[in-house]
């Protein structure tokens, strides 16, 4: 990145001149070329694209409009250097992922365990956990996860219903972020 020394007087600048642009974030200057116009009509992957940024869009004005969240997210924004709400869109954008299910503790007993590895760039707030019999696709169980620390992103799943001994099941796990974006994990066993 190329780097300049601007005149005193051009460090106030905000906007457009001409066809450069002028951004201040965190305190320091950028200038960019102005885009240039958008001729035609977007196409399908593009229309759906910006229907998904205006409802990011959205839920940042939304959290913007709300002083307990919006606190919350202004705490991150500080620790990462960001504008707030270019954070809360990057957050509804960003979906959170499930990085392992492990049913090594779990034999279709009551209490055994699913350990739940789930992130998100900024926090998943629940991880649901549904048990169904991969034969009929009846529903044996289903329940929510706990977190075993704040921010770990370890979750734990007790069983609460046994199943019987050669049965297959269906272990679906479902983890959700706070604009509610979700994760899917669906893995199978035999008992």
């Amino acid at each position: 990145m190329t780097k300049a020394r601007l005149h005193p007087s051009l460090l106030e600048f905000s906007g457009a001149m001409g066809d450069m642009v002028f951004k201040k974030r965190n305190g320091k200057l950028y200038v960019s070329i102005k885009p240039g116009a958008r001729t035609g009509e977007p196409t399908a992957a593009q229309a759906v694209h910006r229907e998904r940024f205006g409802e990011a869009v959205a839920y940042g004005k939304t959290v913007m409009a709300d002083a307990d969240i919006r606190e919350l997210y202004q705490q991150a924004a500080k620790q990462k250097g960001t504008p707030v709400f270019a954070l809360t869109v990057a957050d509804y954008l960003n979906a959170p992922s499930i990085k392992e299910v492990d049913l090594s503790a779990y034999s279709g007993q009551l209490n055994d365990l699913i350990k739940i590895k789930a992130s998100d760039d900024f926090g998943v707030m629940s991880v649901r956990v549904t048990i169904t019999n991969a034969q009929d696709n009846a529903l044996i169980e289903s329940g929510d996860a706990i977190e075993t620390g704040s921010g770990s992103g370890l979750w734990l799943y007790s069983a609460t219903n046994a199943v019987s001994n050669g049965t297959d099941v269906n272990i679906s796990v479902v983890a959700t972020d706070r604009p509610g974006g979700t994760a899917v994990d669906t893995q199978s066993k035999a008992i």
